[in-house]
């Protein structure tokens, strides 16, 4: 039973008798069905490949509109000139665009494989860009540091690490089917059997060979990009804060969305840390632009900013050394920052927490950014002043006294809740138009929300719903928001 690496049957004509002649180094191979000097028949084209169909002149006799298909280029090798030639005159009949080169064996293999013919620019050697390789395993290996424990793969083992991304056929004796098999299980394509394989059988196990390799390929680099993918996504998860608020008594709910897709980290950047002392330091941020460079500066700012706190540092001090990051760090001088800084002052010296219907102080640092909101319990979502507000950061030198970021106080009283946010929050449109939703536009939103009767997480989730759907759709900016309430046990929710 004629057998090969599928078990598909040959066809009845068996081309391994002797023949005479041999093979060149570089010999194209044509269909069999070329034009002869004698006899008006001629044969049926065959069907092209549909991946190897190129757009050059319509074959004679054909349509114009049927372009004529690729040949395979494949490198034999075989250290029999007999063998070789007989593999030319088996795929000259079977009619198919095969395009043959010779190599006796591996070292002459791998120049081929390595490099093509020179011509390209400036005397650069151009790939050869062979589709398929079919090995004769009887061949000698050729190795130039032969292994002493001999499976009879040395070839093959040396030809896939020369060649990993190149289709692989192997030939055996009718004795070699084991080896065969054993040759597909270490990384070819298929294998065949000598005197038992025709033209025909030949040229469809290497068309075979050379999509089974494709799809491989293409698996492998999906596996590769799934993984990059779950890398990614650990390390952005891994860059995102965890507010440190032990002891502060306060609720801190936040969302963070970026506008790019598959993303988990955009430009925009958030943080709540509390010192030694009791202060609380708040900080949302966003740096322009959306891409990886943008997340980047956004992280880069962020750590800096909750070093320089855990530096003694706040006020605008901490902002002026802030700026000086950024300009170092950025990648051009377009790139700014806006930031809303928010210091909550302890009730006492000690740092403890006193009583909690007390009122407490704060001060509000705005470097271009929108103002928070005040949600109270008996009115309707309030901003906070932003008239005493600097430039965003990178805006202007601050060296020459242009760039101040003044504070403005805060006495929040008891109950109070604050909700801090970019302005890919406020910049959705409403509606077909072009007004966007602006800081009245989400007051209102959130107070309607609030009214009936969501909290926190619930709160924010259903105010960004509504965003969305009155933009018609996924906003396109990234989005951060915070929602800092006074609570008697602290809770950090996601």
């Amino acid at each position: 039973m004629p057998a090969t690496g599928d078990g598909r049957a040959p066809g009845a004509a068996d081309l391994w008798g002797a023949l005479d002649g041999t093979l060149t180094d570089r010999a194209r191979i044509r269909p069999a069905a070329t034009e002869q000097s004698a006899g008006p028949a001629t044969a049926t084209p065959p069907i092209p490949h549909p991946r190897s169909v190129t757009a050059g002149a319509p074959s004679r006799g054909a349509s114009s509109a049927v372009p004529s298909a690729a040949p395979l280029k494949l490198l034999v090798i075989e250290d029999d000139a007999s063998d070789a030639q007989l593999l030319k005159d088996a795929v000259a009949d079977s009619g198919a665009q095969i395009e043959i080169h010779w190599a006796r064996g591996l070292e002459q293999a791998s120049e081929l494989l390595a490099t093509g013919p020179s011509g390209g620019r400036r005397g650069r050697q151009r790939a050869a860009g062979f589709s398929c390789v079919l090995l004769d395993l009887a061949a000698p290996a050729d190795l130039p540091h032969p292994s002493d424990a001999s499976d009879g793969l040395e070839g093959l083992h040396e030809l896939l690490r020369r060649a990993p991304h190149t289709a692989v056929v192997v030939l055996t004796d009718a004795a070699g089917a084991e080896l065969g098999a054993a040759a597909v299980a270490a990384g070819a394509q298929d294998f065949l059997i000598k005197h038992e394989t025709d033209g025909p059988l030949l040229a469809r196990a290497l068309r075979y060979a050379v999509e089974r390799k494709r799809a491989d390929e293409s698996q492998r680099r999906l596996v590769e990009a799934e993984l990059r993918g779950q890398e990614n996504a650990r390390l952005q998860r891994h860059l995102l804060p965890t507010p440190l608020l032990d002891g502060a008594g306060l609720s801190f709910t936040r969302r963070y969305r970026p506008g790019r897709r598959r993303a988990l980290l955009g430009g925009d950047f958030y943080d709540a840390v509390r010192t030694d002392d009791g202060t609380v330091h708040v900080v949302i941020g966003d740096v322009c632009g959306h891409g990886p460079d943008e997340a980047a500066l956004g992280v880069a700012l962020r750590i800096a900013w909750r070093t320089l706190v855990f530096a003694g540092l706040t006020g605008e001090a901490l902002l002026t050394t802030l700026q000086h990051v950024l300009e170092h760090e950025r990648r051009s001088d377009e790139i700014f920052a806006t930031l809303c800084m928010l210091v909550i002052e302890p009730n006492d010296a000690t740092g403890e927490l006193g009583s909690l219907g007390a009122v407490e102080h704060a001060q509000l640092y705005l470097a271009g950014h929108p103002a928070p909101l005040l949600l109270g319990t008996d009115h309707k979502p309030v901003t906070l002043p932003s008239d005493p507000a600097g430039p965003a950061l990178g805006l202007l030198p601050c060296d020459d006294g242009l760039a101040v970021w003044p504070s403005h106080p805060l006495e929040l009283r008891p109950g109070w809740r604050l909700l801090l946010y970019t302005d890919g929050l406020i910049e959705g449109r409403v509606g077909a138009g072009s007004r966007r939703l602006g800081q009245d536009g989400l007051a209102d939103l959130v107070g309607d929300h609030q009214a009936a009767g969501l909290t926190r997480g619930r709160l924010i989730d259903s105010a960004i719903a509504e965003v969305e759907e009155l933009n018609g759709g996924a906003l396109t900016d990234d989005v951060a928001v915070l929602l800092l309430e006074r609570n008697p046990v602290q809770l950090i929710l996601g």
